[in-house]
């Protein structure tokens, strides 16, 4: 048993708890999992157990418990400054928080239009007109930020960082709801995809029983 936990809603569903697994990860740390599966049973009592905010994921650590996506990559990096998870250049880093708290604290359209759902692929869907709009934003994002700063490797800065955790599940989303992505976006895509921990938490998501009636549109 390992003295690091985290605790994580449903892997199909769960955007939020995929974020900080994705650095855990990629740093190589030794620690457990409790999945707490959302909106099954007492699952809001059970949550509370484990977090102040009722909600996943969380952190345990330390005797800590840090709770929410970003303050736990934050955490993570803070334990492991050596381990680059965001750039080392200043003006690079400065953008690659700003993107990431930009999509901690936006792009609503998307969050409510394209709940995740990794199981499913959802042909023919038409985004509204706010919604696309935040998926001409986030493009907008991946090809700037791939151009400006990515040229030594194939994530948003080069190298992965927690701003690819941030929009991983967004990488998700595309594929699911077969959004047309070209160009830089697509390749970008196509490396989170196959990240071999996207595609372990994939690979557990699709082995996953539960259903959430509510976003199995």
């Amino acid at each position: 048993m390992s003295d690091m936990k985290i605790i994580l809603g449903n892997r199909n569903y769960s955007s939020w708890s995929l974020r900080p697994w994705l650095v855990m990860k990629h740093l190589g740390l030794d620690f457990d999992e409790i999945v707490v599966p959302l909106f099954e049973g007492d699952f809001k009592e059970e949550l509370l157990k484990h977090s102040p905010s009722g909600k996943v994921p969380v952190l345990k650590f330390k005797d800590q418990e840090i709770w929410d996506s970003l303050a736990i990559c934050e955490y993570l990096n803070e334990e492991n400054p050596d381990a680059g998870l965001w750039p080392v250049e200043t003006e690079a880093r400065a953008i690659a928080r700003s993107v990431s708290y930009e999509m901690h604290s936006g792009f609503f359209n998307i969050r409510n239009d394209m709940p995740m759902n990794i199981r499913r692929t959802i042909d023919g869907f038409s985004p509204s007109s706010l919604c696309q709009e935040d998926i001409n934003r986030i493009i907008e994002i991946w090809t700037s930020c791939r151009q400006r700063f990515g040229q030594s490797g194939p994530f948003l800065f080069g190298q992965f960082s927690i701003a690819d955790a941030m929009f991983a599940p967004v990488v998700s989303r595309f594929n699911s709801y077969r959004i047309p992505i070209k160009g830089v976006a697509a390749d970008y895509m196509h490396a989170i995809l196959t990240l071999s921990s996207m595609e372990e938490w994939t690979e557990s998501a699709c082995g996953e029983e539960w259903v959430i009636e509510a976003v199995e549109l």
